[in-house]
């Protein structure tokens, strides 16, 4: 735990941040529950009207997501959640990554002549899995933050998954995506599709199974995922499936530990940044994107200027390249994340950005304290989930979760999708003779993208929070909202909805269909390769406006935004139901 007011006295004499955010507020500030899915934003809002904690209207979101995003996360899956304790002024991470079974070597991925798995052959069934940390990371939230009972919080999700949810277009463009594998797997088949096809958008669907396993979990609390009659079913699914039988043990799962960390924080502007240590990659890569750009005048810039954008694009290939090299589970491999973030190395790799000409190469740097080490490009799938609550005391719960690809490894166990965490790890577990840092060993956790990160002003208070999902994509998204918000001066809802950007293939990448797409020609005068690409996101957060809290959700996503206020009425402050009828973004 780490408390952020002495982090930030070291700030405390910069100019002045914003004043909207500093501003007292004469009415209490309401509740805000926000997700990428109405019916969990609504169960967040519904616990936190009931009085519940941040952290408590953040894990109903969590099991509510299992039940009506079951594509991109759930209980079947881990995550990471970043807490503010406003009566303590503390922040705190909880690492819920899924470990790796005790018995994976480092070959899990790789064929007979040792060379790496095509993912297509790689991610759908048993030996992707790893064990699942949700609910011990939901556990150790509720023991640490915790106000309504533990059985309460299962409620919204009990109710959804036995009386039913009405599939939306996200949903059945994922069905519809998948429906060449599940052939293999009946029992998805058997939830999820109807009269012998993928459910339609406009379709209800029930899970009778799942709310049985929540249940059983409400009752019987987190021991009765990882031990008894459910933890079976979670290993005969693994080791009995159909396609790449896993060796997942039940020793495997009771041994599951979710890890409180430190936060990784570090000074922005007149802003300080926090989010997760490793095996996240979030906060370091957000922090160096960021910290390469502080040199330039990004406000006076503004988001209309293709500059802007080409510095952005200029320092995130910088960073990528430093997170392929040196990122991964530190209780398995040395990360220099003092090092990485440190202001001096910063400006050592914004000096190689020349605000003129792109560069042709974007090597990894030497951070103070790296050992001698090889890149290895790692993979993640553009799925994931993100949500955040804050309760009426000021306190945040931000959490990003996830089961990987769209539903995992296609497996299922009581009426949950299995993850697929498995193959965020790097396959070839060597580069150039030396071995990589994301390889997979037994009970390690993979590297993720995940950036659960929370923003504060120069006095400690926290401003802003806020998360996506989408796989390597995550850390661009979150980077891009909080350039958005910080320097271009745009209310989250504004910056959230500004034009994605990443890289592949030697170019920087556009979404397309946006403002930004129109002005590929000026991008590429600065000699960047440039083209446009399909970069949907699903970012949802919250900030404080003028001392009050509100809520924001990507208009890629059918996401919403709740406010709840002292009296427990609900209001809705972004999104609605016409979203559900709106494209299905390229994420979750």
């Amino acid at each position: 735990m780490k408390r952020i007011l002495l982090s930030l006295a070291a700030f405390a004499a910069l100019s002045a941040s914003p004043s909207s955010t500093l501003a007292k507020a004469t009415d209490p500030s309401p509740a805000i529950a926000t997700s990428a899915d109405p019916r969990a934003t609504a169960a967040g809002a519904e616990i936190l009207a009931k009085g519940g904690s941040a952290a408590d209207a953040a894990m109903a979101m969590m099991l509510a997501l299992t039940v009506v995003e079951p594509q991109s996360s759930g209980i079947g899956g881990g995550g990471f959640l970043v807490h503010y304790d406003a009566k303590s002024s503390t922040i705190s991470t909880i690492n819920g990554r899924e470990t790796a079974p005790a018995a994976a070597t480092p070959q899990r991925f790789t064929d007979a002549d040792g060379k790496p798995l095509p993912f297509l052959q790689a991610f759908p069934g048993g030996k992707s899995v790893g064990v699942p940390g949700n609910i011990r990371l939901m556990a150790e939230a509720h023991r640490k933050w915790g106000k309504l009972k533990w059985a309460d919080i299962f409620k919204p999700a009990i109710r959804l998954a036995e009386k039913g949810f009405v599939v939306n277009q996200t949903l059945e463009s994922r069905l519809a995506m998948i429906e060449r594998l599940w052939p293999k797997f009946e029992t998805a088949k058997s939830i999820y599709w109807i009269d012998g096809k993928p459910a339609k958008a406009g379709k209800t669907l029930r899970n009778p199974e799942l709310a049985k396993t929540l249940k059983l979990i409400a009752k019987k609390g987190p021991d009765a995922f990882y031990t008894g009659a459910l933890a079976n079913s979670i290993v005969d699914s693994v080791t009995k499936s159909p396609v790449a039988p896993g060796d997942m043990t039940l020793a495997d799962l009771a041994a599951y530990k979710a890890v409180e960390q430190n936060a990784v924080c570090a000074p922005y502007r007149v802003y300080v940044v926090c989010g997760m240590a490793p095996p996240s990659s979030g906060a370091t890569t957000v922090v160096q994107i960021l910290g390469s750009l502080e040199r330039f005048d990004m406000k006076a810039m503004g988001k209309d200027d293709p500059k802007s954008w080409y510095l952005i694009g200029q320092a995130m290939q910088l960073a990528y390249a430093d997170r392929e090299k040196y990122l991964g589970d530190a209780s398995f491999v040395q990360v220099p994340v003092a090092g990485l973030i440190d202001k001096a190395y910063l400006a050592e790799r914004s000096a190689l950005i020349d605000p003129a000409k792109a560069r042709t190469d974007y090597p990894a740097g030497s951070p103070p304290g790296a050992m001698p080490r090889t890149a290895a490009i790692s993979g993640e799938v553009a799925g994931t989930t993100h949500f955040s609550a804050v309760d009426g005391k000021g306190s945040i719960a931000n959490m990003t979760s996830t089961i990987e690809g769209p539903f995992g490894s296609q497996l299922i166990a009581g009426g949950f999708f299995l993850n697929n965490e498995l193959t965020d790890f790097t396959f070839a577990p060597e580069k150039d003779g030396a071995p990589v840092a994301n390889r997979v060993e037994g009970g390690k956790r993979p590297l993720s993208s995940m950036a659960p990160t929370v923003v504060f002003d120069r006095d400690g208070k926290p401003v802003l929070a806020l998360g996506s999902a989408g796989g390597k994509r995550i850390i661009m998204h979150v980077t891009k909202t909080l350039i958005g918000v910080i320097d271009f001066g745009l209310p989250l809802k504004d910056a959230i909805a500004l034009p994605n950007i990443y890289f592949g293939g030697g170019s920087l990448l556009v979404e397309e269909n946006t403002a930004l797409a129109n002005a590929l020609d000026m991008i590429a005068s600065y000699g960047q390769q440039v083209q446009p690409a399909d970069l949907g996101s699903k970012v949802n957060g919250v900030q404080l406006v003028d001392g009050k809290w509100t809520g924001a959700a990507d208009p890629r996503s059918e996401g919403t935004a709740v406010a709840v206020d002292a009296k427990g009425k609900q209001i809705l402050v972004d999104g609605d139901k016409a979203k559900d009828a709106a494209p299905a973004a390229s994420v979750g």
